[in-house]
């Protein structure tokens, strides 16, 4: 496993060839820590959320406001995690660059965190963005709660038609099938 500054680095989870800027769909699943349920609960096959499960959603679905080229396909929250489908077309997003003198020793920290950082409109930056907006507004508006989401995330990239179907479907059907969800339960020590 890599070190840097003499602490191990978790490899990332990431394909390492595959440009997650890349146009295309990607099938993700976000939980909280411990998979505790913060986000409401499931009933006769429905979900019912919470507060806390109407400011996810509500966030999710400004994904597009704040990266135009997003497309969001089939979403659900779930009681302790949700799934969602990004799709990323022709990224149209811009970033300034400067000119700036650096010395050697600073040029080189530079490209060793631009390497390892996710890209602007990445999967990766969104998912980061999205993660965040939602953690600072229930943090607000429920400081006693100790909200937290689990530290990665799972992603897909979809690559056949016939994966995308199966994936809506998939998300679509999964309050319905919540008793037999591997996130089903309480709470689970983190992977």
């Amino acid at each position: 496993m890599d070190k840097y500054k003499d602490k191990y680095r978790i490899p990332s989870a990431r394909y390492p060839n595959w440009d997650y800027a890349k146009d295309g769909a990607y099938f993700i699943t976000i939980c909280t820590k411990n998979r505790t349920h913060f986000f409401g609960e499931c009933i006769d096959g429905k979900t019912t959320l919470s507060t806390v499960g109407a400011i996810i959603q509500g966030f999710w679905y400004e994904i597009p406001k704040y990266s135009p080229h997003v497309e969001l396909g089939e979403f659900i929250v779930m009681p302790n995690h949700i799934h969602g489908v990004l799709i990323l077309s022709s990224n149209q997003v811009e970033t300034l660059h400067r000119n700036v003198w650096n010395s050697e020793k600073e040029t080189n920290k530079n490209e060793f965190f631009q390497k390892i950082s996710p890209k602007s409109g990445s999967v990766s930056t969104i998912i980061r963005s999205y993660k965040s907006v939602c953690s600072k507004h229930i943090h607000t508006a429920f400081p006693e709660l100790s909200f937290d989401w689990q530290a990665r995330f799972w992603d897909n990239i979809i690559e056949t038609d016939e994966s995308f179907e199966r994936i809506s479907n998939y998300i679509f059907n999964n309050p319905k099938n919540w008793k037999d969800d591997k996130f089903f339960g309480d709470e689970f020590p983190e992977n």
